[in-house]
């Protein structure tokens, strides 16, 4: 499933009807407003932001330059992403830097937020970028909680620090210690969660911000709890004073009520999201970006720093190559489809393509699919996959077997594979080729 879907198709069907006209009345407008306040109300939007939320564009929207205009239905959506965008925060906030030494981010959330995974994938996502985090455990309470940070910390190949079950502020300190010590500039603390918000739970973690003075207070959230989410959001900042939200499991909701709602209930942004079980998936968030996805229109800048994290240099100048002469083998083709299971689900990829999101529904992607063309290519020789101008009846036959496909399908995959280089072909006699 891909974030928003519900409610991308809701409002991109609401003003697809808007769009068909050549002018819009005051009172069309405020029709369609209502059925996009009921659609945000059924994806779990907090209520008094869905009200606050149209009557903001309600009241721009119907102002005469709209109504006299030549493509009102263009500028009303144009007012919705605005709103939205300035819903979730306008622009990406950064984590906080300390000017000293090393910086510390104190990770709290209620159990089963995806708090300790979100811990690594912190860790490793700024290890990509040249830094050296170190982990501490200071979740003494949930059994194997321990355990289960040093094994993320192992995926990512960060540093661990634990001192079993001590005092966790006592905890929190030595960890910093230690990294002050080994040269950690970046210190990732692992607070204790519980099922449900309680006082003891608050005053320890309220006792171990004040001890450390963090520079950041990340909560992790998970979006497919929906309305409670912010409910939670609400309560820690309250009490703890939260400096930023990671959204978390965004790929498993379709509604994005809490996404949409956390930013103007708390006040506070939503820094990062996590779309996906890979210690890699995780990313900063842009309400830009998520806005013109919502209503249809892509995101491509994400899109292309996806592609830009999953293909390396080599890769490019070899496609470059195989672009050059209009040679395209089954191998490439499969190193294709490998390239994109890295870049995220199908699903989220379409999402970020203008003009698809909203358009395509998950039930219409069947992810299934990749891992038939990979059986069906792995089950030919190196010579079939180099030549497949030499598959005849016996060879395809022999290849579905040893696949567990069909006849049907082979043919399927070589019409595509022709096609693709048949485009190939297209772009042979450019001079210049550039991906990315």
């Amino acid at each position: 499933m891909s974030l928003f879907q519900g409610l991308s198709e809701r409002i991109n069907h609401i003003f697809s009807k808007l769009t068909q006209r050549g002018r819009l009345t005051e009172l069309e407008i405020k029709q369609a407003m209502r059925e996009v306040r009921v659609a945000l109300l059924e994806a779990d939007v907090n209520i008094q932001v869905a009200k606050d939320f149209i009557a903001k564009v309600t009241e721009k929207a119907v102002g005469q330059e709209i109504l006299q205009s030549l493509t009102p239905g263009q500028q009303v959506i144009k007012i919705v992403r605005d709103e939205l965008a300035e819903l979730m925060g306008s622009t990406n906030s950064k984590l906080a830097i300390a000017s000293k030494l090393p910086t510390v981010y104190m990770l709290c959330g209620l159990q089963g937020s995806g708090k300790t995974s979100a811990c690594g994938k912190l860790g490793h996502f700024l290890k990509k970028q040249g830094k050296k985090p170190l982990l501490v455990a200071c979740d003494i309470y949930r059994p194997a909680a321990i355990d289960q940070l040093k094994v993320v910390s192992e995926k990512a190949r960060v540093d661990f620090f634990e001192m079993g079950q001590a005092d966790p502020v006592k905890i929190a300190k030595k960890g910093i210690e230690h990294a002050e010590k080994y040269g950690n500039d970046y210190v990732i603390i692992d607070t204790a969660g519980r099922l449900q918000i309680d006082d003891e739970m608050m005053r320890e973690l309220e006792r171990m911000a004040e001890s450390i003075r963090p520079h950041e207070i990340l909560l992790a959230v998970d979006s497919m709890t929906g309305q409670e989410a912010v409910n939670v959001a609400d309560t820690f900042n309250k009490r703890l004073g939260i400096t930023g939200v990671i959204m978390t499991k965004i790929d498993g909701d379709t509604r994005g009520g809490a996404t949409l709602s956390v930013k103007a209930v708390t006040g506070k942004p939503i820094k990062l999201c996590s779309a996906g079980e890979k210690i890699e998936d995780l990313e900063p968030f842009y309400p830009d970006r998520m806005a013109n996805r919502i209503l249809g229109m892509g995101d491509v800048l994400t899109l292309i720093e996806k592609a830009q994290a999953s293909i390396n240099e080599e890769q490019i100048k070899k496609y470059e190559q195989k672009l050059k002469e209009a040679r395209f083998t089954l191998d490439d083709y499969l190193e294709q489809f490998e390239a994109m299971k890295k870049m995220g689900s199908l699903a989220d990829i379409i999402s970020m393509i203008p003009g698809l999101s909203g358009k395509i529904s998950a039930a219409d992607i069947d992810e299934k699919k990749i891992a038939r063309v990979k059986a069906i290519i792995q089950s030919m020789t190196r010579e079939e996959r180099e030549y497949p101008s030499i598959l005849n009846s016996s060879r395809k036959r022999r290849i579905a077997a040893g696949s567990g496909t069909s006849v049907q399908e082979v043919n399927q995959l070589l019409k595509q594979y022709e096609q693709t280089n048949q485009m190939m072909r297209m772009f042979k006699n450019k001079k210049k080729f550039r991906f990315f």
